[in-house]
């Protein structure tokens, strides 16, 4: 049963004000609204559990995790009926979206249970070094506190309350508070009394977790800029993203801001990959781009050819799929408005010629596809910027000289791909440097939409797709954001950390 509140430190807290959701279908709820002095509270709450939790052993945090994921599980029918009441997606999506949750929940259990996340050192001492000794030093991650963390409106499951910055901070020993996304507040708060549930089943002290519902720019700004926190993750907008990652930047201790913030995702079709399967190509491209409608941030909207009959091929293609496409339902009135925006942007920039169009209101998205030259999108910084829903863009490159130039314009990515025949490779070899430096994926013969949640898996990139170059928000390799390495010289056994 919904109780419209807060969870803080292990209190359902309800609040002075209280707003409506915005369901796409289903009667809207009435849920508290967040002030700072609730955020207040739950990190509080987290500094206190920050000792107990951090000394828990690897075994017992593991377990934890997939507790968590089968509390997760219990309430699979509830989370559904709710979820696709507030977001439109249907049940297949957020029955896999739980699935992939609730994956990487033990994902990050049977990881840390190994220890090789520790990244362990130890360089034993030389007494009779000359002409000085050397002492004995070890070296160990350890955990760096209480964690923030912004549910995303995208994901309302793999991404926000128990997604995966909550998972691999709680993996890494730290507590959450958790800033829940006011698109999906009934979801948000059934998975917050599952992992509350898991707390209380094996004893943990309460403020492990805690989930602050609604609330104005004050709450957000008042968990970042709150003393006790020590980072954030962040999956959102750019605007958003990097108005709290200056204010972080700002605090008198500044700390880190792991933030997702966006990426147009650029597809290179290489010469001979297009004139051997154009089609397929464009096929494959019109799935990917308005799957979810386009509401991935891996979403690739930008396709790269190089002008001429078999370019001419793969637009008349990718507009007969893209237009067999319907309209759906977005995730917030919001998101289908920053849409609306995003089409008159593309359409009314300079050289910009219309393939596809067709009429969307309300909270309803339709496809769309443009095409420019790759001059005009050279000189244009605006055409590079994410449009978040199904909008495509073809560049038609005069040559493979101006396609490198298209790729060494390109800002931060969380992904490009390439499309390539083996007769494409030489090619492919000279632009393979530049995405490495542009990207955080590079794929081949595939489409960027769905990460895949393994060790491997990097999901960022250079700025704007992320604010850290240097770390991921998939994979097992995201624990790593919320440690940091402590050496221990010369230290008696008994007063190491039990994993040294």
């Amino acid at each position: 049963m919904l109780t419209g509140h807060h969870l803080i430190a292990g209190q359902w807290v309800a609040g002075d004000a209280t707003f409506l959701s915005s369901p796409a279908s289903g009667p809207a709820l009435s849920f508290a609204v967040g002030t700072p002095a609730h955020v207040d509270a739950a990190v509080q709450g987290a500094e206190a559990a920050f000792a107990s939790f951090s000394a828990l052993t690897r075994d017992q945090r593991a377990a934890f995790l997939d507790r968590i994921a089968d509390e997760i599980e219990a309430r699979g029918a509830e989370i559904t009926a709710i979820g696709t009441s507030e977001t439109g997606l249907p049940a297949a999506r957020l029955e896999g979206e739980r699935g992939r949750t609730t994956g990487q929940l033990r994902l990050f259990a049977a990881h840390i249970r190994k220890g090789d996340y520790l990244d362990r050192r130890h360089d034993p001492a030389l007494p009779d070094r000359q002409p000085a000794p050397r002492p004995e030093i070890r070296m160990m991650q350890r955990p760096i506190g209480p964690v923030a963390v912004f549910g995303a409106s995208n994901f309302p499951l793999a991404f926000s309350t128990a997604g995966g910055d909550t998972a691999s901070a709680l993996a890494a020993g730290c507590p959450v508070v958790v800033k829940g996304h006011s698109a999906h507040p009934g979801t948000g708060e059934i998975v917050a009394q599952a992992i509350d549930a898991a707390i209380k089943a094996l004893g943990l002290h309460p403020g492990v977790f805690s989930l602050v519902q609604g609330g104005k720019r004050d709450v957000g700004e008042a968990l970042v800029q709150h003393p006790l926190i020590k980072a954030v993750g962040f999956t959102g907008s750019l605007g958003g993203g990097r108005a709290l990652f200056d204010l972080c930047a700002r605090r008198p201790e500044p700390i880190p801001f792991f933030g997702e913030l966006g990426s147009v995702n650029p597809m290179f079709l290489m010469p001979a990959a297009l004139a051997a399967r154009g089609a397929a190509l464009a096929a494959g491209w019109a799935g990917s781009l308005t799957m979810g409608a386009g509401q991935f941030c891996t979403n690739p909207g930008i396709a790269v050819v190089i002008d001429g009959p078999d370019a001419q091929a793969f637009i008349a293609a990718a507009k007969e799929a893209v237009g067999k496409v319907g309209a759906q339902t977005m995730l917030t009135d919001g998101i289908a408005e920053a849409y609306r925006a995003g089409r008159d942007r593309i359409a009314g920039s300079a050289g910009v010629r219309a393939v596809l169009t067709s009429v969307c209101d309300l909270r309803q998205a339709t496809p769309y596809l443009f095409e420019v030259s790759g001059d005009d999108w050279l000189v244009n910084h605006a055409l590079g910027e994410e449009v978040f829903g199904p909008l495509g863009l073809i560049l038609r490159v005069r040559d493979f000289a101006q396609m490198q130039a298209v790729a060494s314009h390109l800002e931060g990515q969380l992904t490009c791909t390439l499309h390539v025949d083996p007769a494409d490779y030489p090619q492919a070899r000279l632009l393979m440097p530049v995405l490495e430096r542009k990207a955080g994926r590079v794929l081949a013969n595939g489409f960027p939409t769905g990460v895949e949640v393994v060790d491997a898996q990097v999901h960022g990139g250079p700025y704007p797709a992320s604010t850290n170059f240097g770390a991921t928000s998939v994979g097992t390799l995201s624990i790593r954001r919320w440690l940091r390495p402590v050496a221990y010289q010369n230290l008696p056994a008994e007063l190491l950390p039990a994993d040294l």
